[in-house]
């Protein structure tokens, strides 16, 4: 698996506070997603983008820490394996050095014209591996 740098920071708002006092699951899915999307554009192109779209297939999330209001949390992402039709995402997302939320993503590649799994082309599989 190959780690980049932090993809973005986030200052956790009132709006992301439950019931409980601490960040809501649907922000750190929300920020899992935007992750992925920020840097799939930076690895990405125009002649890519027109040809293939990703779909999640299946989220795995572990929470491993609570945030709280006005935390400032760091998140991270870097892709693992991919085959066939299917590549894997991690986030982590941390407050300092203490990991927080750990994620697995599993992604499907679609035709954009058909809406149909396709086969991961060279095209994507190289930008995929040279992360």
């Amino acid at each position: 698996m190959r780690e980049i740098s932090n993809i973005f920071s986030v200052k956790v708002s009132n709006e992301a506070i439950d019931d409980l006092n601490h960040v809501n699951n649907i922000y750190y899915l929300n920020w899992i997603q935007k992750a992925s999307e920020i840097h799939w554009n930076k690895l990405s192109n125009i002649s890519i983008n027109s040809k293939y779209v990703w779909v999640v297939v299946r989220h795995e999330i572990d929470y491993l820490s609570s945030a709280i209001l006005n935390d400032e949390l760091n998140v991270k992402t870097w892709i693992g394996d991919s085959y066939g039709v299917k590549s894997e995402r991690f986030v982590e997302i941390k407050k300092g050095d203490k990991l927080l939320v750990k994620a697995k993503t599993i992604w499907c590649l679609l035709d954009k014209n058909t809406m149909k799994p396709i086969r991961i082309p060279s095209e994507v599989l190289s930008i995929l591996q040279t992360d």
